[in-house]
């Protein structure tokens, strides 16, 4: 576990805290208000972020995310290091109580995701990790006990058949143009649903292979996924350009993307051109 920083450890109890907060909302007879882009938000979503905030701001490292004020631009790219928060990403499944939801924190250095962390409130399982560390599981319960958590190795294989996953909530955009290129280069895909970051788990374990997203998301949904992901070898790509996502831009929207693993990642060429949704 080298080049671990013990801001990684106040990230993840951070997570775990306020997923210990989400969970108790998630018990309740809640209703949701909603924004004015007509997405919904909970008292859960709030005092997750309000906790999570309190945590990192004892490190050095300052904090954009879902619910906080955003920084101008103008002040964002000076930062060398910063904090990327999606203190409750999956909002409309913690609605409809499917528990796909989770907590993402991603530190991002000059725009690459060097560290991240997802917390799952309802499994109370917890992935972590980035490039320089690599990547791993552990339960809420051994937090803080590292012998015990589970490394997560490198992906060297594909599932048969190949397992494309995408949202549960969001229509992703016309797949027909990747799936048939897909089907060409590794054969017959099976097709999975999740909602939330949620998707990761599956990635890192090997259970997905790939993650297309052709609808609009934000950097803070993807950025600790990411992280993780490029621990093991897979990658988080711009569907047109297949380069590597980057954060804290100066519009925070994503691109169209694509995540896959790093056999894909050797016939990466087969993701371009994807069509539009």
């Amino acid at each position: 576990m080298n080049n671990w920083d013990q801001s990684y450890d106040v990230a993840i109890q951070a997570a775990i805290d306020a997923s210990a907060a989400i969970m108790r909302v998630y018990a309740t007879d809640f209703s949701p208000e909603f924004k004015q882009d007509g997405s919904p938000v909970t008292i859960a979503d709030q005092l997750s972020s309000e906790m999570i905030h309190r945590a990192l701001s004892s490190t050095p490292f300052p904090i954009t995310g879902e619910e906080v004020a955003k920084q101008p631009f103008s002040e964002r790219k000076n930062w060398e290091k910063s904090w990327c928060v999606d203190p409750l990403d999956g909002t409309k499944e913690f609605v409809r109580k499917n528990g796909e939801f989770v907590v993402n924190i991603a530190l991002i250095e000059q725009g690459i995701p060097v560290f991240g962390v997802i917390a799952s409130p309802v499994a109370r399982q917890v992935i972590a990790g980035g490039l320089d560390m690599g990547a791993f599981q552990f339960s809420f319960d051994v937090a803080y006990e590292k012998k015990h958590w589970k490394e997560l190795p490198a992906l060297h294989q594909l599932n048969s058949p190949l397992v494309m996953i995408s949202s549960r909530s969001h229509f992703s955009g016309n797949l027909l143009s990747l799936v048939q290129r897909l089907e060409q280069q590794f054969g017959p895909i099976a097709a999975a649903k999740m909602g939330s970051a949620l998707k990761f788990f599956d990635l890192v374990n090997g259970k997905a292979d790939v993650y297309p997203r052709f609808a609009p998301t934000m950097e803070w949904d993807i950025a600790a996924g990411h992280a993780i992901y490029r621990a093991i070898g897979g990658e988080v790509v711009h569907s047109s350009t297949l380069q590597p996502l980057r954060y804290n831009k100066e519009d925070l929207y994503n691109p169209e993307f694509i995540a896959f693993n790093a056999v894909c990642l050797q016939v990466k060429d087969v993701f371009g051109q994807s069509e539009k949704g």
